[in-house]
């Protein structure tokens, strides 16, 4: 089931790319203006020591808080990026190319909640791995470095709330993880694998700016369009994969009980049909049961 998961989930991202730039281009545009503006306030001469704004040494601690702002703003536009792509994958919705509602602020809810559960679950893991370290070693060392992935595993059968509230269906954290049952370990698994590939696409980034501006005269303006470009395309890649995940586990699950129940589009057909026969042989009783009535 893990290499279904994963493989669905990339076959998803990768056909859903243009995807990604047709429902978010206005989100993006806004993005390079955020931080294009963030960038040259802390740094208006353009002489970055490293590929951007996010990753400078801080120097006072007014930087500090305007950084902060500065990721406040790129999570809150990555997650409404976030929430066009779901929609467009999975209901094909055509929605207005800028908005921001309550739908966004449930999705961003709900991952902080998310977030959360994961850092709790993993206080009673790392307490029992050190009491169990105490008496048998290995095995409290053991359950000590499982402690992440059974956290990653907890977070994972509940994730499917957030393409759910993206597209405004009412799936409680209960019911997420009721309709996951079985595919926890999968999930936990394709979860940690598309978080090496966002590290390693977020580092082929990174490297592939500082390769440019090694080749680019040291420009001002070209120092903060490079500077800009990173936690742009950082923020791209997370939601190309982590998005790209979530909507593929949403789908899997929601098609596993549509099959369980019998709610093929056949059955559905067949039912219809059916229900139209007996409509017709009602109506053929009736008007006879009408012409007997008039003799």
């Amino acid at each position: 089931m893990f290499f279904t998961v994963l493989e669905r989930s990339l076959a998803l991202g990768q056909h859903h790319v243009s995807t990604l730039f047709r429902t978010g281009w206005a989100y993006i545009l806004l993005l390079l203006a955020v931080n294009f503006a963030i960038g040259s306030t802390l740094n208006p001469s353009g002489a970055f020591t490293t590929v951007s704004y996010m990753t400078e040494p801080l120097d006072t601690p007014d930087e500090g808080g305007l950084r902060f702002l500065g990721a406040l703003a790129n999570i809150v536009i990555g997650f409404s990026i976030a929430v066009a792509y779901v929609r467009k994958i999975l209901i094909d919705a055509k929605d207005f190319p800028l908005q921001f509602g309550t739908r966004n602020i449930k999705v961003i809810y709900l991952q902080v909640l998310l977030t959360l559960i994961g850092f709790v679950s993993l206080i009673p893991l790392m307490m029992a791995a050190g009491l169990l370290g105490l008496v048998t070693g290995g095995l409290g060392l053991f359950l000590l470095l499982l402690a992440p992935f059974l956290a990653l595993m907890v977070v994972q059968r509940l994730s499917i709330v957030l393409p759910a509230a993206a597209i405004d269906d009412s799936l409680s954290l209960r019911e997420s993880w009721k309709t996951t049952t079985g595919l926890g370990t999968s999930m936990a698994i394709a979860g940690m694998v598309t978080s090496l590939l966002a590290a390693a696409l977020i580092g082929g980034w990174a490297l592939l700016l500082w390769g440019l501006g090694s080749l680019v005269p040291a420009d001002p303006l070209w120092q903060h369009m490079r500077s800009t470009a990173f936690p742009m395309g950082t923020m791209l890649v997370l939601v190309w994969c982590f998005a790209s995940l979530n909507a593929t586990c949403y789908g899997l699950v929601r098609e596993r009980y549509a099959k369980q129940l019998g709610l093929a589009r056949d059955d559905y057909e067949k039912a219809e049909m059916e229900r139209d026969r007996t409509r017709e042989r009602a109506n053929r009783a009736l008007g006879s049961v009408r012409n007997l009535g008039r003799k």
